[in-house]
Protein backbone atom coordinates (compact mmCIF):
# COMPACT_ATOMS: atom_id res chain seq x y z
CA UNK A 1 0.00 0.00 0.00
CA UNK A 2 2.79 2.35 0.83
CA UNK A 3 4.44 1.49 -2.46
CA UNK A 4 1.26 2.32 -4.32
CA UNK A 5 0.96 5.67 -2.59
CA UNK A 6 4.56 6.56 -3.33
CA UNK A 7 4.16 5.67 -7.00
CA UNK A 8 0.99 7.73 -7.29
CA UNK A 9 2.72 10.70 -5.66
CA UNK A 10 5.57 10.50 -8.12
CA UNK A 11 3.10 10.37 -11.02
CA UNK A 12 1.31 13.45 -9.74
CA UNK A 13 4.54 15.32 -9.32
CA UNK A 14 5.63 14.41 -12.83
CA UNK A 15 2.24 15.39 -14.20
CA UNK A 16 2.39 18.76 -12.45
CA UNK A 17 5.90 19.36 -13.69
CA UNK A 18 4.84 18.48 -17.22
CA UNK A 19 1.87 20.84 -16.98
CA UNK A 20 4.12 23.63 -15.80
CA UNK A 21 6.55 22.97 -18.64
CA UNK A 22 3.72 22.96 -21.20
CA UNK A 23 2.36 26.23 -19.80
CA UNK A 24 5.79 27.81 -19.99
CA UNK A 25 6.16 26.54 -23.55
CA UNK A 26 2.84 28.13 -24.50
CA UNK A 27 3.66 31.56 -23.06
CA UNK A 28 5.70 33.88 -25.32
CA UNK A 29 6.83 37.42 -24.55
CA UNK A 30 7.32 39.62 -27.64
CA UNK A 31 9.63 42.63 -27.06
CA UNK A 32 8.70 46.14 -28.21
CA UNK A 33 9.53 46.82 -31.84
CA UNK A 34 9.20 43.19 -32.92
CA UNK A 35 6.52 40.86 -34.23
CA UNK A 36 6.60 37.06 -34.19
CA UNK A 37 5.00 34.94 -36.89
CA UNK A 38 3.18 31.82 -35.66
CA UNK A 39 3.09 28.64 -37.71
CA UNK A 40 0.74 25.75 -37.02
CA UNK A 41 1.98 22.50 -38.50
CA UNK A 42 4.26 24.56 -40.76
CA UNK A 43 1.58 26.98 -42.02
CA UNK A 44 1.43 30.67 -41.09
CA UNK A 45 -1.61 31.48 -38.98
CA UNK A 46 -1.07 34.81 -37.23
CA UNK A 47 1.44 37.30 -35.85
CA UNK A 48 2.14 38.07 -32.23
CA UNK A 49 2.47 41.77 -31.33
CA UNK A 50 4.64 43.17 -28.52
CA UNK A 51 3.62 41.89 -25.10
CA UNK A 52 2.45 38.55 -23.70
CA UNK A 53 1.34 35.96 -26.24
CA UNK A 54 0.01 32.40 -25.98
CA UNK A 55 0.58 29.51 -28.37
CA UNK A 56 -0.28 25.83 -28.36
CA UNK A 57 2.83 23.82 -27.49
CA UNK A 58 3.81 21.06 -29.90
CA UNK A 59 1.21 22.44 -32.36
CA UNK A 60 2.24 26.07 -32.89
CA UNK A 61 5.75 27.37 -33.19
CA UNK A 62 7.43 30.73 -33.78
CA UNK A 63 8.31 31.05 -37.46
CA UNK A 64 10.20 34.34 -37.56
CA UNK A 65 11.15 37.17 -35.27
CA UNK A 66 10.68 40.30 -37.42
CA UNK A 67 12.17 43.67 -36.48
CA UNK A 68 9.47 46.31 -37.11
CA UNK A 69 11.67 49.32 -36.36
CA UNK A 70 13.24 51.49 -39.09
CA UNK A 71 16.59 50.00 -40.03
CA UNK A 72 19.72 51.20 -41.79
CA UNK A 73 21.39 49.20 -44.53
CA UNK A 74 24.73 50.11 -46.08
CA UNK A 75 25.08 49.89 -49.86
CA UNK A 76 28.63 48.58 -50.49
CA UNK A 77 31.06 50.54 -52.67
CA UNK A 78 30.90 49.56 -56.31
CA UNK A 79 32.30 50.82 -59.61
CA UNK A 80 29.83 52.39 -62.03
CA UNK A 81 30.38 53.57 -65.60
CA UNK A 82 28.56 56.82 -66.39
CA UNK A 83 26.99 57.71 -69.71
CA UNK A 84 30.14 59.58 -70.80
CA UNK A 85 32.29 56.50 -69.99
CA UNK A 86 33.72 57.79 -66.71
CA UNK A 87 34.48 55.13 -64.10
CA UNK A 88 33.40 56.21 -60.61
CA UNK A 89 33.14 54.50 -57.24
CA UNK A 90 29.80 54.92 -55.46
CA UNK A 91 28.42 53.87 -52.11
CA UNK A 92 25.31 54.79 -50.17
CA UNK A 93 22.95 54.08 -47.32
CA UNK A 94 19.31 52.95 -47.29
CA UNK A 95 16.62 53.29 -44.62
CA UNK A 96 13.67 50.90 -44.59
CA UNK A 97 10.93 49.68 -42.27
CA UNK A 98 8.91 46.44 -42.23
CA UNK A 99 5.17 47.11 -42.33
CA UNK A 100 3.91 43.54 -42.84
CA UNK A 101 5.73 40.89 -40.82
CA UNK A 102 4.19 37.93 -42.72
CA UNK A 103 5.20 39.24 -46.16
CA UNK A 104 8.74 40.06 -45.07
CA UNK A 105 9.07 36.56 -43.58
CA UNK A 106 7.50 34.46 -46.33
CA UNK A 107 7.65 36.52 -49.57
CA UNK A 108 11.44 36.77 -49.77
CA UNK A 109 14.41 34.81 -48.49
CA UNK A 110 17.21 36.76 -46.77
CA UNK A 111 15.50 40.15 -46.73
CA UNK A 112 18.58 42.32 -46.13
CA UNK A 113 20.57 40.68 -48.93
CA UNK A 114 17.63 41.13 -51.30
CA UNK A 115 17.31 44.86 -50.47
CA UNK A 116 21.07 45.33 -50.80
CA UNK A 117 21.24 43.74 -54.26
CA UNK A 118 18.18 45.67 -55.38
CA UNK A 119 19.78 48.96 -54.31
CA UNK A 120 23.10 48.14 -56.01
CA UNK A 121 21.55 47.21 -59.35
CA UNK A 122 19.30 50.29 -59.43
CA UNK A 123 22.22 52.49 -58.44
CA UNK A 124 24.18 51.26 -61.45
CA UNK A 125 21.14 51.82 -63.67
CA UNK A 126 20.51 55.39 -62.51
CA UNK A 127 24.14 56.55 -62.61
CA UNK A 128 24.76 54.78 -65.91
CA UNK A 129 22.08 56.97 -67.53
CA UNK A 130 23.73 60.22 -66.40
CA UNK A 131 26.89 62.13 -67.31
CA UNK A 132 29.56 62.55 -64.67
CA UNK A 133 28.84 66.25 -64.18
CA UNK A 134 25.16 65.47 -63.66
CA UNK A 135 25.96 62.70 -61.20
CA UNK A 136 28.20 65.00 -59.15
CA UNK A 137 25.81 67.95 -59.12
CA UNK A 138 22.42 66.22 -58.90
CA UNK A 139 22.65 63.92 -55.90
CA UNK A 140 19.18 64.89 -54.73
CA UNK A 141 17.69 63.80 -58.07
CA UNK A 142 19.59 60.49 -57.86
CA UNK A 143 18.31 59.89 -54.33
CA UNK A 144 14.71 60.54 -55.35
CA UNK A 145 14.93 58.21 -58.37
CA UNK A 146 16.51 55.43 -56.33
CA UNK A 147 13.91 55.83 -53.57
CA UNK A 148 10.99 55.54 -56.00
CA UNK A 149 12.41 52.52 -57.83
CA UNK A 150 13.48 50.56 -54.74
CA UNK A 151 10.28 51.34 -52.84
CA UNK A 152 8.09 50.08 -55.68
CA UNK A 153 10.18 46.93 -56.11
CA UNK A 154 10.15 46.10 -52.38
CA UNK A 155 6.43 46.72 -51.76
CA UNK A 156 5.52 42.99 -52.25
CA UNK A 157 7.95 42.18 -49.42
CA UNK A 158 5.95 44.23 -46.91
CA UNK A 159 8.59 46.97 -46.73
CA UNK A 160 8.58 50.75 -46.87
CA UNK A 161 11.82 52.33 -48.07
CA UNK A 162 11.87 55.71 -46.34
CA UNK A 163 15.14 57.21 -47.59
CA UNK A 164 18.08 56.53 -49.91
CA UNK A 165 21.26 58.60 -49.70
CA UNK A 166 24.40 58.57 -51.86
CA UNK A 167 27.30 58.88 -49.43
CA UNK A 168 30.19 59.33 -51.82
CA UNK A 169 30.93 59.49 -55.56
CA UNK A 170 34.66 59.20 -56.23
CA UNK A 171 35.97 59.79 -59.79
CA UNK A 172 39.47 58.63 -60.82
CA UNK A 173 42.43 60.75 -59.69
CA UNK A 174 43.37 61.96 -63.20
CA UNK A 175 39.75 62.96 -63.81
CA UNK A 176 39.70 64.91 -60.55
CA UNK A 177 42.82 66.81 -61.62
CA UNK A 178 41.29 67.57 -65.01
CA UNK A 179 38.12 68.82 -63.31
CA UNK A 180 40.24 71.05 -61.07
CA UNK A 181 41.98 72.60 -64.08
CA UNK A 182 38.64 73.04 -65.80
CA UNK A 183 37.19 74.76 -62.74
CA UNK A 184 40.20 77.07 -62.52
CA UNK A 185 39.90 77.99 -66.20
CA UNK A 186 36.17 78.60 -65.78
CA UNK A 187 36.75 80.90 -62.84
CA UNK A 188 39.43 82.83 -64.72
CA UNK A 189 37.05 83.15 -67.65
CA UNK A 190 34.31 84.50 -65.41
CA UNK A 191 36.76 86.95 -63.81
CA UNK A 192 37.79 88.28 -67.24
CA UNK A 193 34.16 88.57 -68.31
CA UNK A 194 33.23 90.43 -65.12
CA UNK A 195 36.18 92.77 -65.55
CA UNK A 196 35.20 93.47 -69.16
CA UNK A 197 31.61 94.06 -68.08
CA UNK A 198 32.84 96.50 -65.45
CA UNK A 199 34.94 98.43 -67.97
CA UNK A 200 32.03 98.46 -70.42
CA UNK A 201 29.62 99.71 -67.77
CA UNK A 202 32.12 102.36 -66.72
CA UNK A 203 32.52 103.59 -70.31
CA UNK A 204 28.75 103.67 -70.76
CA UNK A 205 28.26 105.67 -67.58
CA UNK A 206 31.10 108.02 -68.56
CA UNK A 207 29.58 108.57 -72.02
CA UNK A 208 26.16 109.17 -70.52
CA UNK A 209 27.66 111.67 -68.10
CA UNK A 210 29.45 113.52 -70.91
CA UNK A 211 26.26 113.50 -72.94
CA UNK A 212 24.23 114.96 -70.09
CA UNK A 213 26.95 117.55 -69.44
CA UNK A 214 26.96 118.55 -73.13
CA UNK A 215 23.18 118.79 -73.11
CA UNK A 216 23.20 120.93 -69.99
CA UNK A 217 25.97 123.11 -71.42
CA UNK A 218 24.03 123.56 -74.68
CA UNK A 219 20.90 124.38 -72.75
CA UNK A 220 22.89 126.87 -70.70
CA UNK A 221 24.28 128.50 -73.84
CA UNK A 222 20.80 128.63 -75.35
CA UNK A 223 19.40 130.18 -72.19
CA UNK A 224 22.28 132.68 -72.08
CA UNK A 225 21.79 133.56 -75.76
CA UNK A 226 18.08 133.96 -75.14
CA UNK A 227 18.78 136.24 -72.18
CA UNK A 228 21.35 138.24 -74.21
CA UNK A 229 18.93 138.61 -77.09
CA UNK A 230 16.20 139.68 -74.71
CA UNK A 231 18.56 142.22 -73.12
CA UNK A 232 19.58 143.59 -76.54
CA UNK A 233 15.94 143.77 -77.50
CA UNK A 234 15.12 145.68 -74.33
CA UNK A 235 18.12 147.94 -74.92
CA UNK A 236 17.06 148.55 -78.53
CA UNK A 237 13.55 149.31 -77.40
CA UNK A 238 14.89 151.75 -74.81
CA UNK A 239 17.21 153.31 -77.39
CA UNK A 240 14.37 153.62 -79.89
CA UNK A 241 12.13 155.20 -77.27
CA UNK A 242 14.87 157.62 -76.23
CA UNK A 243 15.48 158.54 -79.88
CA UNK A 244 11.76 158.98 -80.39
CA UNK A 245 11.54 161.23 -77.32
CA UNK A 246 14.50 163.27 -78.51
CA UNK A 247 12.99 163.55 -81.96
CA UNK A 248 9.78 164.82 -80.44
CA UNK A 249 11.77 167.26 -78.29
CA UNK A 250 13.65 168.50 -81.34
CA UNK A 251 10.43 168.92 -83.23
CA UNK A 252 9.02 170.85 -80.27
CA UNK A 253 12.14 173.03 -80.08
CA UNK A 254 13.29 171.85 -76.59
CA UNK A 255 16.95 172.95 -76.53
CA UNK A 256 17.62 171.39 -73.08
CA UNK A 257 16.59 167.92 -74.27
CA UNK A 258 18.88 168.21 -77.28
CA UNK A 259 21.79 169.26 -75.05
CA UNK A 260 21.15 166.34 -72.66
CA UNK A 261 20.97 163.77 -75.48
CA UNK A 262 24.15 164.99 -77.16
CA UNK A 263 26.02 165.16 -73.85
CA UNK A 264 25.00 161.61 -72.97
CA UNK A 265 26.17 160.20 -76.31
CA UNK A 266 29.38 162.20 -76.08
CA UNK A 267 30.11 160.84 -72.60
CA UNK A 268 29.40 157.25 -73.61
CA UNK A 269 31.69 157.59 -76.62
CA UNK A 270 34.49 158.91 -74.43
CA UNK A 271 33.97 156.01 -71.98
CA UNK A 272 34.28 153.42 -74.75
CA UNK A 273 37.41 155.08 -76.13
CA UNK A 274 38.99 155.06 -72.69
CA UNK A 275 38.14 151.40 -72.04
CA UNK A 276 39.58 150.12 -75.34
CA UNK A 277 42.50 147.70 -74.86
CA UNK A 278 44.60 149.02 -77.73
CA UNK A 279 44.32 152.67 -76.73
CA UNK A 280 47.35 153.79 -74.78
CA UNK A 281 47.12 157.61 -75.19
CA UNK A 282 43.99 159.62 -76.10
CA UNK A 283 44.46 163.28 -77.24
CA UNK A 284 41.21 165.20 -77.33
CA UNK A 285 39.52 167.85 -75.24
CA UNK A 286 38.68 166.15 -71.99
CA UNK A 287 37.98 169.21 -69.81
CA UNK A 288 34.48 169.84 -68.62
CA UNK A 289 34.69 173.43 -70.00
CA UNK A 290 35.47 172.10 -73.49
CA UNK A 291 32.54 169.70 -73.24
CA UNK A 292 30.20 172.52 -72.09
CA UNK A 293 31.56 174.78 -74.83
CA UNK A 294 30.90 172.09 -77.41
CA UNK A 295 27.40 171.65 -76.09
CA UNK A 296 26.86 175.39 -76.16
CA UNK A 297 28.00 175.58 -79.79
CA UNK A 298 25.76 172.71 -80.77
CA UNK A 299 22.87 174.38 -78.97
CA UNK A 300 23.49 177.68 -80.76
CA UNK A 301 23.47 175.94 -84.11
CA UNK A 302 20.24 174.15 -83.26
CA UNK A 303 18.74 177.44 -82.05
CA UNK A 304 19.69 179.17 -85.22
CA UNK A 305 18.22 176.34 -87.29
CA UNK A 306 14.99 176.30 -85.34
CA UNK A 307 14.88 180.12 -85.43
CA UNK A 308 15.12 180.15 -89.21
CA UNK A 309 12.50 177.45 -89.49
CA UNK A 310 10.13 179.42 -87.28
CA UNK A 311 10.78 182.66 -89.27
CA UNK A 312 10.02 180.90 -92.51
CA UNK A 313 6.84 179.47 -91.08
CA UNK A 314 5.71 182.99 -89.97
CA UNK A 315 6.52 184.51 -93.35
CA UNK A 316 4.73 181.75 -95.15
CA UNK A 317 1.75 182.16 -92.91
CA UNK A 318 1.34 186.01 -93.43
CA UNK A 319 -1.12 187.45 -95.96
CA UNK A 320 0.49 189.72 -98.62
CA UNK A 321 -0.85 193.27 -99.02
CA UNK A 322 -1.84 194.86 -102.33
CA UNK A 323 -0.65 198.44 -103.02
Amino acid sequence: MDFFLSGFAIFVVVLVLLAIIIVFMGVTIVPQGYQYTIERFGRYTRSLHPGLGLILPFIDRIGGRINMMEQVLDIPTQEVISRDNAMVQVDGVLFYQVLDAAKSAYEVRDLERAIQNLAQTNLRTVLGSMDLDEALSQRDAINVRLLNVIDQASTPWGLKVTRVEIKDITPPLDLVEAMGRQMKAERLKRAVILEAEGVRQSEILKAEGEKKAAILEAEGRREAAFRDAEARERLAEAEAKATHDVSEAIAAGDIQSINYFIAQKYTEAMKEIGMARNSKVVLMPMEASALVGSLGGIGAIAKEVFGKDSGKSRSSGSVPTVE
